[in-house]
């Protein structure tokens, strides 16, 4: 059988993106999934997204790490509105489902306005923080990201005992200026270092901003920029959070996969 794909790329974070809304890719086949995101032996990505109808919504994003592991991704999902928008499900306007639920999202020229998840709290881990922004992330600050060793430290910390059996995504932040931070985060499901990550960037603009008194955060990761919008609860809680952005589509494609008999 032969499926078009069509790659995105949010900030660097790159998506192999798939029109599924005759449910014919299988889903369940995740080492296929891994095949088309390995960077060698197939298309390459940081993630696969197949988008579906669902009732009751524009559309519903399923989401796959590169593993083929399942999680909620904010890049991912900035993608996914902007392809929604190219395949003509969408106009300006968009509320879609994802693993953590529903999302509402604005495309206009290009740049996705995304609202995420609340967060109930921020908690520490040690010196550094953890909070779930729809995906599980550490959050460590560091006097200068560019040099620090993000894989390494990053995959310590993944593999810590505190976070088994499932893991976390590690964030490490340094402080540009007085409303701006520098991101570079150890990506679970992809084992690496990624050039942004969505999901992250709201983790390390909620504890920036909470920690500086900011409702409005902007972010630098190797792949780009991107803001972070939001308001704080007087219980430590979070909401109305919003992640703005980029995502673009790169280039559309043809893969050829065998089907059960």
């Amino acid at each position: 059988m032969d499926i078009i794909f069509y790659k995105y790329q949010g900030t660097g974070n790159d998506f192999v993106m798939i029109d599924d809304r005759s449910e014919s890719f299988p889903e369940r086949n995740l080492g296929l999934v891994q095949e088309i995101c390995d960077r060698k032996f197939g298309v390459g990505a940081d993630g696969l997204i197949l988008i579906r109808n669902k009732a009751g919504f524009d559309f519903e994003m399923i989401y796959y790490n590169a593993d083929g592991s399942q999680s909620m991704c904010g890049n991912g999902a900035r993608c996914a509105v902007a392809f929604s928008h190219f395949l003509g499900i969408i106009q300006s306007n968009t509320t879609f489902l994802a693993i953590d639920g529903p999302h509402e999202a604005h495309i206009e020229s290009g740049i996705v306005d995304l609202k995420m998840g609340a967060v109930s709290s921020l908690s520490n881990a040690g010196k550094d923080y953890f909070v779930n922004t729809g995906s599980p992330h550490h959050v460590r600050f560091v006097d200068d990201v560019h040099s620090y060793p993000v894989v390494e430290e990053g995959a310590k910390i993944r593999y810590s005992d505190p976070y088994s059996p499932k893991g976390t995504n590690v964030n490490f932040v340094s402080k540009i200026n007085e409303d701006e931070i520098f991101v570079r985060t150890y990506e679970r499901g992809v084992e690496n270092e990624t050039l942004s990550c969505g999901t992250g960037v709201t983790a390390c603009a909620l504890v920036f901003g909470s920690r500086n008194e900011l409702r409005n955060v902007k972010i630098k990761t190797p792949g780009g920029s991107l803001s972070v919008r939001f308001s704080e609860n007087a219980d430590g809680s979070f909401q109305n959070i919003f992640l703005v952005g980029p995502a673009m589509q790169v280039f559309e494609g043809r893969i050829k996969i065998e089907t059960e008999p």
